[in-house]
């Protein structure tokens, strides 16, 4: 695993940062911070990674990642977005919110929720991981980083004490708040509170 030490500021050093986008072309596994917590991502191209993400991690397949992404220009390439929805995206992105929409044709299959046809779409309010995406130039594949006995990793020592085996990449940016993204379902022109987390409640 390389670990590459990245200061949180805006904009972030740019060499360790295109160190960092260069190991996600390549397809890396990589470990990130958010404004929530650490999570475990791969490029959304990526698509033996995405399996290895699972594995890493432990997931069932009926359990869903979800898209970060750098704007919402592109994410609405992947969700569809109602008036209410779009309204909402405004207010709480950049943010700790999970936003859960209509998928488009452009999502990938490990990404849908093949009863409802939804996605997950995040926007973060973290300097290095904001600007990782817009480098990579492309959404990530993500899941939260939190451990079997179910501990958030709050930051790199964490990540690397829970996922010890299967990351090929893993960006120290310091602390993280160590919460849970609040989760809101955008179907149509009803906004639902799906779960409650670190983000208020809008």
């Amino acid at each position: 695993m390389i670990r590459i030490a990245i200061e949180p500021h805006d904009p972030p050093a740019m060499r360790p940062l295109a160190r960092a986008i260069a190991e996600l072309h390549k397809g890396a596994v990589a470990a990130y911070p958010t404004d929530t917590l650490y999570a475990l991502g791969c490029a959304i191209d990526a698509k033996r990674s995405a399996e290895a993400l699972y594995r890493i991690k432990g997931m069932e397949k009926s359990q869903r990642l979800a898209l970060i992404c750098p704007d919402l220009s592109t994410a609405a390439l992947y969700a569809h977005f109602s008036q209410a929805a779009f309204k909402m995206a405004q207010r709480v992105f950049p943010g700790p919110y999970t936003m859960v929409l209509p998928a488009t044709r452009e999502v990938p299959r490990v990404l849908m929720d093949r009863r409802r046809r939804t996605v997950g779409i995040r926007i973060v309010n973290h300097p290095v991981t904001a600007a990782l995406v817009r480098g990579l130039g492309r959404p990530l594949l993500t899941t939260s980083a939190i451990g079997a006995d179910g501990e958030l990793c709050i930051d790199a020592d964490d990540v690397e004490e829970h996922f010890p085996r299967g990351l090929d990449c893993l960006i120290d940016s310091g602390s993280t708040p160590g919460g849970v993204s609040t989760v809101l379902g955008a179907f149509g022109e009803e906004i639902e509170l799906l779960r409650e987390g670190i983000g208020e409640v809008p």
